[in-house]
């Protein structure tokens, strides 16, 4: 089972508390947790990509292993302590202003 943890707001409106354990084929990777995630939860359909392209909203980041994945390619593996459980996915919002 993969592991996620959503912002505070989508958690809210998705209805859940904490993570979100989802079953997730291999390869797993970004574009495959959140058809999986969005497939469990379409109330966050729009909400973290595009409807349409598919393309990730731009004040939203994921986190795999400590380290910022979201400008790698949608459809590259995500590494091996994601796939198995071990370390959860993180979406995160960004925050902007001045």
């Amino acid at each position: 089972m993969i592991r996620v943890v959503l912002p505070q707001h989508l958690r809210t409106l998705a209805g859940v508390d904490g993570e979100v354990r989802l079953a997730v084929d291999p390869p797993v990777t970004q574009s495959s947790i959140l058809d999986a995630l969005e497939a469990r939860y379409p109330m966050l359909c729009g909400t973290i990509r595009d409807h349409v392209t598919k393309k990730r909203r731009p004040l939203v980041r994921f986190f795999a292993c400590a380290e910022d994945v979201t400008h790698a390619a949608p459809d590259a593996p995500l590494p091996d302590a994601i796939a198995s459980g071990d370390e959860p996915f993180l979406i995160v919002g960004a925050v902007a202003g001045g």
